[in-house]
């Protein structure tokens, strides 16, 4: 069965043109209705059972979704798909020439969601409360009734007279973990004392205790025990003074029961991940911006805790070798979305479209408000909703270029996480080669939007827009070649980025290879049949390991984007003669390092103080040995082996024959 777009606008508050959507969308249109959640609802229920409900329904109004939902069990039909094509486009000054847009959003609502991978955590209730006993008594009896509640209470409080939970007294020394899996480690742990007369009693204070929890409520007014409170899940921040906070934490801390389901955020691929090698320290980018602490190092890749894990994406914007990469959704689903959306503007009739990237909270309520009560959105701005922004990277902002779209702006509060914004931004701006086509917007006010997207100068899109295929790197690269093809040099890049090259000095270059062994990308390498030191730039990571451990200090860094086919190939960038042996004429070593050593050792070394022995370092590894075995002091020689012992020797020394 077709698809039909039901039209409603919503008391005539907006135009729409049935013919001209169903054009532009290539969908079936139904009539425009007035008020479809209201005194047009029975037209409504007539399409739903015509059309038997879900996607083949697409109902032009969220604001009303639960009514539809609710209408559809009641006609025992598939819930509708809603759409809103009112706040994004129908409430605009420039409505008319919104059906581009229209047509592009619905593509993006028809467009299959992935799954999301998902694995479940389980919060058996235990909560432990934290704070003064004037504060935390009262919070523990109201918890104890939805949780098993412990009061932690700091050392030298006095005791409490109640037994309605558990109370001890301590102070916290570190807390790891996250909802249903807290570890907390405590000294100076007092136990209560049950017994005696009079007022109850703490015990011996004892350090190095150790719990565990599924919730934590912290009221004590200090500093927090974790990175990123806001974002870890169970633990539960409130002001003591504030009675309303204290509340709020509460009721939300009752709810913590049960089994929860949360998304694996990021896929990790350890072999890919640049973090070190041989115990030297190279890329550190997504450890430096995990708000959460979630990320660890482990060996030479890192490990990411995934109850920790809040999802912000900045580390997988940050990943130069893609070892870390967003799973909610995939890369490649989000690179096939934004080129769907600029193809459907395109399609229907719509040129130079600019994408609006924001988030499903603070951005969908902002162009909501200013929808309602300002100008709405321009008819060329196509807003395209994330879960979270703040993992937009460079590679997602060149593909919504190079996908036809003639600039990006990415919306953003002053909540969002813009470890990795910033910086992804700059580079972004430099690969582009125009600054003013991405922005970050931060508006306080739905007006000030407006005024940010209608004040800005037209700007033109890409006219052989490109297909955003591959990794993020790979990405990158098309959408940067796309974007300057007549850049002839190497692109200047900001310092930190995850492209360029690696500058050699060939006086300090002894060409020993550590580099090349140890580059965990493949940039660097060596050429087997001569002294030669090669390298890669379209596969270097700017990781810094090679500087790191080349003992000449030979090696920097240079950030720049070649565009040229010469950084798909291994060129060379250091090469020496082979030295060749004194005995037996094969190469070896290389000529400079082995002229050096003689330099430093002939004559000056006790083990090379003649002639003879000094002519070994000249020699290759086989006639080095041999020379070493004839010479009188051969340190191969033994002394003779023994005789072997027979019976005859045994016998010989018994005293009875």
């Amino acid at each position: 069965m077709s698809k039909t777009l039901i039209l409603c606008n919503c008391s005539d508050s907006m135009t729409l043109d049935a013919e001209q959507l169903s054009a532009a969308s290539g969908l079936s249109c139904s009539k425009v209705h007035n008020g479809l959640c209201t005194k047009d609802a029975s037209a409504a229920a007539e399409l739903l059972k015509a059309t038997g409900g879900g996607e083949n329904a697409i109902i032009a109004c969220q604001q009303e979704q639960d009514f539809f939902v609710e209408l559809a069990e009641d006609l025992e039909v598939d819930s509708p798909l809603c759409v809103d094509l009112r706040d994004r486009a129908g409430w605009s000054e420039n409505a008319d020439q919104a059906a581009p847009k229209m047509a592009a959003l619905l593509a993006d609502a028809l467009r299959p969601t992935p799954e999301t991978k998902t694995y479940d955590i389980i919060s058996d209730g235990q909560c432990l409360v934290l704070g003064a006993p004037d504060v935390t008594m009262e919070a523990a009896r109201k918890l104890s009734e939805f949780l098993s509640v412990t009061v932690l209470v700091p050392s030298g409080s006095e005791a409490p007279t109640e037994r309605g939970c558990d109370v001890i007294a301590g102070r916290i020394k570190r807390v790891t973990g996250a909802l249903g899996q807290f570890d907390v480690y405590i000294d100076a742990l007092q136990q209560l004392e049950p017994g005696g007369r009079g007022l109850l009693q703490f015990g011996d204070a004892r350090n190095g205790a150790q719990t565990t929890c599924d919730i934590i409520l912290d009221l004590r007014g200090e500093p927090t025990l974790v990175p990123a409170p806001e974002k870890r899940e169970g633990y539960l921040r409130a002001d003591p003074n504030s009675l309303p906070a204290v509340h709020a934490a509460i009721l939300e801390a009752s709810h913590l029961v049960g089994t929860f389901e949360k998304p694996l955020y990021l896929a990790l691929e350890p072999s890919l991940c640049a973090h070190s090698r041989a115990e030297q320290t190279a890329c550190t980018k997504c450890l430096d911006a995990c708000p959460t602490s979630a990320i660890q190092p482990s060996g030479d890749h890192v490990d990411i805790d995934p109850n920790i894990c809040a999802g912000c994406g900045a580390c997988a914007a940050l990943c130069p070798s893609g070892a870390i990469t967003y799973d909610d959704p995939p890369t490649s689903a989000l690179f096939a979305r934004i080129n769907a959306l600029a193809e459907a503007y395109r399609s229907a009739g719509g040129t130079a479209p600019r994408l609006l990237v924001h988030d499903r909270s603070f951005g969908a309520e902002m162009i909501a408000l200013a929808a309602r009560f300002d100008r709405g959105l321009p008819a060329d701005v196509i807003p395209m909703d994330l879960e979270r922004v703040s993992g937009f990277g460079h590679a997602e902002m060149l593909a919504s270029l190079a996908s036809g779209f003639a600039s990006v702006d990415v919306l953003v509060s002053t909540t969002t996480d813009r470890s990795a914004l910033d910086s992804e931004l700059t580079l972004a701006q430099a690969l582009s080669g125009a600054d003013n086509t991405l922005r970050l917007l931060e508006p306080q006010e739905p007006s000030a939007l407006c005024d940010m997207l209608y004040d800005t100068a037209p700007q033109t899109a890409l006219a052989n827009p490109i297909l955003p295929l591959g990794n993020r790197r790979q990405v990158t690269r098309l959408a940067v070649k796309a974007l300057q093809p007549s850049a002839e040099a190497p692109i200047a890049l900001p310092e930190h980025a995850p492209y360029g090259a690696v500058l050699v000095n060939k006086d300090a270059c002894t060409l020993c290879l550590s580099c090349a062994s140890l580059c965990p990308a493949g940039a660097l390498g060596d050429n087997p049949d001569k002294p030669q030191l090669r390298f890669q730039e379209d596969a270097c990571l700017q990781c810094g390991l090679c500087a790191n451990v080349c003992p000449e200090n030979a090696i920097s860094l240079v950030p720049q984007f070649d565009t040229s086919d010469a950084a798909l190939t291994q060129q060379v960038v250091h090469e020496e003669e082979p030295f060749e042996c004194v005995e037996c004429g094969t190469p070896f070593g290389v000529k400079s390092t082995i002229e050096r050593i003689m330099d430093k050792l002939a004559g000056k070394h006790a083990m090379f103080a003649t002639s003879d022995a000094a002519r070994m370092i000249q020699m290759c590894d086989d006639c080095r040995v041999n020379a070493q075995f004839h010479q009188p002091s051969n340190p191969f020689a033994a002394a003779d082996r023994p005789r072997v012992r027979t019976s005859e020797d045994y016998f010989s020394k018994r005293r009875d024959h």
